[in-house]
């Protein structure tokens, strides 16, 4: 009986991460900003096994006409898959002219099937934190013109599903302000976008350590993307490893099933045997 639980278990943290007609092995997401230097990016993207790189796509073309060095001409895109990413627009007609320039830069590296678009559209300057009206607008043009959208959100139910029904491929509500590393700071909103999404949900953003990278998969999230975490730690690499680990062991917890919380102390050893069947 046990091996058959423990057989069950594997079957479905191996069962791949769909999103739209793509799948997908690692539940793990990786960003592309903030490293010290390319190959600290390299390595760090390398060891965490991650499938899916998001790639801002006012940045990459920045660097593009400064003639300065792009972590984009330095991975390896058989092996990986680009998720550009509107990251700097302030309205939803900004973060439709930049979607435009992601698909073309997905065909430019051979990905021709790529429509992917990561959805960002911010006002707010302080707090970086997504503007919902223009990104349901954005979202909303983008699907018709057959894009693959994933909306960056705050953990906001009622817009999450919205989106869903507008077509939207994954849901991607903030653990909590971009960079912040503060964790997750609305649990009880994550769980409720979780429970009533039909698509996957991607919790992005706050992420500080892989124990809360362990946590957002242990509420039932289909993924992570992360960045600064991994980025700003003293050792990235490492840090990637660890994110990695505990993506796949929440992933596990949450499919195992916790046992339930007593508000009383329950011995380990009972005062009678138990016979196992």
């Amino acid at each position: 009986m046990q091996n058959k639980i423990k057989d069950s278990l594997i079957e479905l943290q191996n069962k791949p991460l769909q999103i739209q007609n793509k799948t997908f092995h690692s539940r793990l997401m990786l960003g592309t900003g903030k490293y010290k230097n390319l190959k600290d990016a390299q390595k760090s993207i390398y060891t965490s096994n991650t499938e899916i790189v998001t790639v801002a796509i006012r940045r990459a073309q920045k660097a593009k006409i400064l003639g300065k060095s792009n972590l984009i001409d330095g991975l390896n895109w058989k092996k990986l898959w680009l998720l550009p990413n509107t990251a700097g627009c302030e309205t939803s007609e900004e973060a439709i002219r930049i979607a435009s320039l992601g698909r073309e830069m997905a065909k430019r590296l051979g990905q021709t099937d790529n429509s992917f678009i990561k959805l960002e559209v911010i006002s707010d300057t302080q707090y970086l934190l997504p503007d919902p009206i223009g990104t349901l607008k954005a979202a909303e043009y983008l699907i018709r013109k057959k894009f693959t959208v994933l909306p960056y959100i705050s953990p906001d139910p009622i817009l999450a599903k919205q989106l869903e029904e507008i077509g939207c491929s994954t849901i991607m509500p903030l653990g909590s302000p971009i960079g912040s590393g503060q964790g997750l700071q609305n649990i009880l909103n994550l769980k409720i976008i979780i429970e009533n999404a039909k698509i996957p949900v991607i919790i992005d953003a706050g992420i500080g350590t892989a124990s809360e990278a362990n946590q957002a998969m242990e509420l039932g999230a289909s993924g992570v993307l992360l960045n600064t975490a991994v980025a700003k730690s003293l050792h990235p690499e490492y840090m990637a490893k660890a994110m990695k680990l505990g993506v796949i062991s929440g992933r596990i917890a949450y499919l195992a099933g916790r046992m339930n919380i007593n508000k009383q102390a329950e011995p380990s050893s009972p005062k009678h045997d138990i016979s196992y069947q």
